[in-house]
């Protein structure tokens, strides 16, 4: 079991999106667990996420359940998560993160939608039964040029 899971929702390899949830997911491991994280990226999923039986999305499933605490990063795309995420999400059972909390990361071009993405994921996640940390991480325009001190920022504030 890996108690700091991270899941980045961008339907592309190597994305900012990816690169700003694993930089949370280093901080906040190393914080408060060994320092290691599971990663499931919807990327590498590729079609699987739609296929009932396939085992990469299996098991990816079943490690998003074990978590302890997810952080789970999205694009903002017309206001709202990817549908790569709301896929993989849509498959796990209800309140299948009951008890776990659940940290929402966004990118975005303006900062109206990544505040917008925010809110819907933080709900989705909230609908699934996860404890939400009561303000996520977004990180807009130049921001995504400074990844890794977003990262360390918004977790030095959070673990206050």
């Amino acid at each position: 079991m890996s108690n700091v899971v991270v899941i980045s929702g961008h339907p592309s390899s190597g994305s900012s999106t990816l690169r700003l949830a694993t930089a949370v997911g280093e901080r906040i491991a190393s914080a408060c667990s060994d320092g290691t994280f599971a990663l499931v990226d919807v990327a590498e999923l590729g079609a699987g996420l739609l296929a009932p039986s396939d085992e990469a999305t299996a098991t990816a499933l079943l490690t998003v359940q074990d978590a302890s605490l997810l952080i789970v990063a999205t694009p903002a795309w017309r206001n709202t998560f990817s549908g790569a995420l709301k896929v993989l999400l849509d498959r796990l059972p209800a309140n299948a993160l009951a008890g776990m909390l659940a940290v929402p990361v966004v990118t975005a071009d303006i900062q109206s939608q990544a505040d917008a993405a925010e809110a819907f994921l933080a709900r989705l996640l909230s609908d699934l039964g996860a404890d939400v940390v009561d303000f996520g991480l977004t990180a807009v325009g130049s921001e995504l040029a400074e990844l890794s001190t977003e990262a360390e920022l918004y977790v030095a504030a959070i673990l206050r």
